[in-house]
């Protein structure tokens, strides 16, 4: 593994949702130290979505294809 051992903490967050059933989340935090190691610092902007979406009839010829 890339990191070593302090510089990534990981939190499961556990509960009953409103319909009654168990629900989970796992929060995982990565020290900006052992980010930039790797290239990535945490300045960088999120992702953005440059293009439009293509068409639904565009996914349902390439998953046809795909088989």
């Amino acid at each position: 593994m890339p990191f070593a051992p302090d510089e990534v903490r990981w939190d499961l967050s556990c509960g009953i949702g409103p319909d009654g059933h168990g629900k989970g989340r796992f929060t995982v935090r990565v020290h900006p130290g052992a980010l930039r190691r790797l290239g990535l610092h945490p300045d960088q902007p999120t992702a953005r979505i440059t293009h439009p979406s293509p068409p639904r009839w565009w996914h349902a010829a390439a998953e046809r294809t795909a088989h």
